[in-house]
C-alpha cells in the first residue's frame, strides 16, 4: 500500500509531504526512540506520540516510509519545515496509537 492510499483511507492530516507513492509494508508502534531506532523495520508506517526533532532522525535512520503522530500530537513549525526539507512524510491523527496501528494493519492485510 502506498502512503497516498493510507491518507485517502484513514483520518489523517499531512503535516509534511514526502514521497506519497512510497510503499508501506508494515506498521510499527513505539514511543521510545532508542527502541524504534533499532527495531523499526524499513518501509514501515511508524505510529508514535513523540513529536520532536529526534523523531525525524530516527525515522530517517530506520528508513520508515512515514511517521504517523497519534493522539493529536502536534509538531512545532520548525520541525515540520525540517521534515519537509528531509523529504520525510509526517501524518497526524487524533485517533489513539492502537486504533491507528490497527487501521494501518487492516489496510495492509486487505
Amino acid at each position: 500500500m502506498t502512503i497516498q492510499t493510507l491518507t485517502e483511507k484513514l483520518p489523517v492530516s499531512i503535516l509534511s509531504e514526502g514521497d506519497l507513492s512510497r510503499q508501506i509494508t508494515k506498521v510499527f508502534c513505539c514511543d521510545l526512540l532508542s527502541i524504534a531506532m533499532s527495531k523499526a523495520p524499513a518501509d514501515c508506517a511508524w505510529v508514535t506520540v513523540m513529536g520532536n526533532v529526534n523523531t525525524l532522525a530516527v525515522a530517517s535512520l530506520a528508513d520508515a516510509a512515514c511517521v504517523i503522530l497519534a493522539e493529536g500530537t502536534v509538531l512545532e513549525e520548525a520541525i515540520v519545515e525540517k521534515a519537509k526539507m528531509q523529504g520525510i512524510t509526517v501524518l497526524s491523527t487524533t485517533q489513539p496509537v492502537f486504533e491507528t496501528a490497527l487501521s494501518v494493519y487492516r489496510l495492509l492485510e486487505s
